[in-house]
């Protein structure tokens, strides 16, 4: 089983186990459905509203196939020459298929290294979030500790201070911050430890817990009387907004709700039901908007497929897809309401997918999860690849083919909406493997329009991911980045080797270019790029096995116009630069 962390203003402390194992095996199917293992739901967006956010518009076998408005012109395309015989090829068309990279997909949980990695989004989340108290800073982990009331967010009991520190840290590096707003009954009232707080008594409710409340109804303060028995989430919008007006803050509706009567019985013992999460969703989106009009709002904050399915098999589910219905009520509730109050739809994702018989998040590098780790980011895409997991056998009976699956929805359902994942992970912490998958997984998200995500780390060190971090966000050491335009780059053998390219809006010639090879041996690609500059050579920067860092190695010299061969290392991540 992995450990589940808590994220809070850039902190990382290691909890208990998680109530959901990782590894699908009985228990898992008795309890959760097979759920996957993480945490906490967070929002992202600020004061000028939800950000950038991606436009679906594909690339590789994926994706809408016209320019979208408002991407500058490239130029009349120099043809390339031909780079000659390789191993397979990618193809580079920097005037198709061009739209916004959302800025926001390059989030993580916490800040880990933020002075390095370069993240955009920094989200305070996790199961702790659930029954925080703003007011005093105390909090209720649930299954994760003992079902326990402590300080562990925070000793002191100075209103909000974690969270406020931790939008101010981020926005000192440049980064959003995801806040998660608690949405049950009931939030904790002191720090007093002493193991499960049902063990109190039968009022425990009433002498450990506060009254949560999404709306106060009079004038806010910012010191809140601690003592007395109510906690209000808007006087907490409010007070953030105080602190912060011009940082860059949204808002995540609780986490995992379909998992509280497991995660967090403490306080709602009970299985969440549609009807129930949309009011709540609903009463406390519309708070926060009362607060603070332009942050964004993240909801359903959903634990993995069954819960996006059937809510973890909610007692109202009557055979509704979750998510459909979701966003129905939503659409109407904008309708009646007179304006939108839920501005992404948030999941969570953390593959179901196998490798021998063992699932790729696992800690284990063996040779067949690690085989399965490299090829389950198309199971995000791909409706010609099918994974190994009991998603396939249960439910979609072939590819997931995931985003696109979710983009139908919202388009049938509420278009405008967008999509964030405020958690997932690939495995693989400490092995290129990991690096590889994660690279793979944010060239998507740019790629395939997702607005938003943060990366959910399970093990308490995580070079290789936060690696493949440094390939988009500081691939250079000196804070060079993937541009901020995702345009066409195709692969010729996308199951050994991946290829995302991008141009930057004020300067449609600077082209950058992420090679994926997840071979086992070396793979020599021929690079033809379809652009309106001529190249004569390109800066290579590399991510291999030898050590969690990107280094740069030796540059390329053209073979024809506009054509490069480029030999990429046996299990490796490749930045290419090309230069005039």
């Amino acid at each position: 089983m992995p450990m589940r962390a808590l994220y809070v203003a850039g902190l990382v402390l290691a909890l208990a186990t998680v109530g959901c194992s990782a590894t699908k095996d009985a228990a898992d199917a008795a309890t959760c459905n097979n759920c996957a293992a993480g945490a906490g739901g967070a929002g992202i967006g600020g004061t000028s509203g939800g950000g950038v956010a991606g436009k679906k518009g594909g690339g590789g076998t994926g994706g809408a196939s016209s320019t979208d408005a408002g991407v500058p012109n490239v130029g009349p395309i120099v043809p390339p020459g031909d780079p000659g015989a390789a191993d397979l090829t990618f193809d580079i068309h920097a005037d198709q298929k061009a739209h916004a990279i959302s800025s926001l997909i390059y989030g993580t949980n916490g800040a880990p290294d933020i002075a390095k990695n370069h993240q955009t989004v920094v989200r305070s989340g996790g199961n702790r979030l659930t029954a925080y108290n703003w007011e005093n800073n105390a909090s209720n982990a649930g299954k994760d500790y003992q079902f326990q009331n402590d300080g562990l967010i925070a000793s002191s009991n100075e209103p909000g201070k974690p969270i406020s520190d931790g939008i101010a840290d981020a926005s000192s590096h440049g980064a959003a911050s995801v806040v998660t707003i608690p949405i049950v009954d009931y939030v904790a009232a002191d720090k007093n430890g002493g193991g499960d707080v049902r063990n109190s008594g039968a009022n425990y409710l009433s002498t450990r817990f506060r009254k949560n409340h999404e709306a106060k109804g009079s004038a806010f303060t910012t010191t809140p009387n601690a003592s007395d028995a109510d906690v209000y989430e808007d006087e907490f919008v409010a007070f953030l907004k105080g602190a912060h007006p011009n940082d860059h803050v949204l808002f995540s509706l609780d986490n995992e709700p379909d998992l509280w009567s497991s995660t967090h019985a403490e306080v709602h013992p009970s299985p969440v039901t549609y009807a129930e999460l949309w009011d709540r969703n609903h009463r406390y989106a519309k708070a926060i908007k009362a607060a603070w009009p332009t942050a964004p709002v993240l909801g359903v904050v959903s634990y993995g497929y069954t819960g996006y399915v059937n809510l973890q098999n909610a007692s109202d589910a009557a055979g509704r897809n979750f998510l459909e219905w979701y966003l129905d009520q939503a659409k109407a509730g904008e309708q009646a309401d007179g304006k939108r109050v839920i501005d992404y739809l948030d999941l969570h994702w953390y593959p179901e997918a196998l490798g021998g018989g063992t699932r790729i998040i696992q800690n284990d590098d063996s040779s067949a999860v690690v085989a399965a780790r490299e090829q389950a980011p198309r199971s995000l895409w791909d409706a010609s690849y099918t994974e190994q997991s009991w998603i396939v056998d249960s439910i979609t009976h072939g590819p997931v083919d995931l985003l696109h699956w979710l983009e139908a929805k919202i388009d049938a359902h509420y278009p405008g909406t967008l999509l964030s994942f405020t958690e997932w992970n690939f495995g693989g912490s400490a092995h290129i493997s990991g690096a590889i998958a994660v690279a793979d997984v944010l060239g998507i998200f740019g790629r395939e329009g997702v607005g938003l995500a943060t990366y959910w780390p399970l093990n308490d060190s995580e070079p290789y991911p936060y690696a493949a971090f440094r390939v988009y966000r500081n691939y250079d050491g000196n804070g060079a980045t993937f541009g901020d335009t995702s345009v066409e780059a195709s692969s010729s053998d996308v199951p050994t080797a991946t290829v995302y390219a991008s141009i930057d809006a004020s300067n449609t010639k600077r082209t950058v270019i992420v090679a994926i090879n997840k071979g086992t041996v070396a793979k020599t690609a021929g690079i033809r790029l379809y652009q309106a500059a001529t190249y004569t050579t390109a800066k290579v920067y590399v991510l291999t096995s030898a050590a969690a860092e990107v280094r740069s190695a030796a540059a390329l010299t053209k073979v024809a116009t506009n054509a490069f061969k480029y030999t990429m290392p046996a299990q490796s991540v490749s930045v290419l630069v090309p230069t005039e």
